[in-house]
């Protein structure tokens, strides 16, 4: 399922240190509307949806989010962190509780939406924080990926309700694959 690239999804330039903002910033690591909770939410809410197409959408979003925190994880450290741990702003480690475990497809989407909507808030709150410009396109970017997350979900719970065909559902793959193709 998984591919290893050695270059990240975005560049992460950094115009200057700076070590508060890199604990901020470490809230989309360990915290709880963080990435690596996204990616967890995402792979374990795979494993209970029949629908090939709602499955593998999750899954590829899962792998984005993973592809995200290795970019904010890059931001730390040149930010000026060392040390990288698995916790939020506020030096909490992250904790399982962090993930809904609904096994109901049109719950999971709607839990899936509102957290894309929270992180988008969050890495737009991290904007105001600095005026390095170069890491505000990052952020800007990682907003812009939220925001395709967040409608591709939208959808699948429109399509869930109307209890569309496989053709409909086959839309979300090629409209995640053709976002992707927008970054090259």
């Amino acid at each position: 399922m998984f591919s290893y690239q050695k270059r990240l999804l975005y560049p992460v330039y950094v115009e200057q240190k700076n070590e508060k903002l890199a604990w901020t910033l470490l809230e989309h690591i360990g915290g709880k509307d963080g990435e690596f909770t996204a990616f967890t939410r995402h792979m374990y809410q795979r494993l209970h949806v029949t629908n090939p197409y709602i499955r593998d959408l999750l899954g590829m979003i899962a792998s984005e989010e993973l592809a995200h925190m290795e970019m904010i994880a890059v931001a730390v450290r040149k930010l000026g962190l060392t040390d990288l741990p698995l916790t939020n702003s506020r030096k909490e480690s992250w904790n399982i509780e962090y993930v809904e475990k609904s096994t109901d497809i049109n719950e999971m989407l709607k839990i899936n939406e509102e957290a894309e909507i929270r992180a988008k808030r969050l890495y737009l709150r991290h904007l105001t924080l600095t005026e390095d410009t170069s890491l505000k396109k990052m952020l800007k970017f990682l907003v812009d990926r939220e925001e395709v997350h967040q409608r591709l979900l939208k959808k699948s719970g429109v399509l869930v309700a109307q209890e569309a065909s496989n053709e409909q559902f086959s839309t979300l793959i090629h409209e995640y694959k053709m976002s992707l193709r927008v970054m090259k």
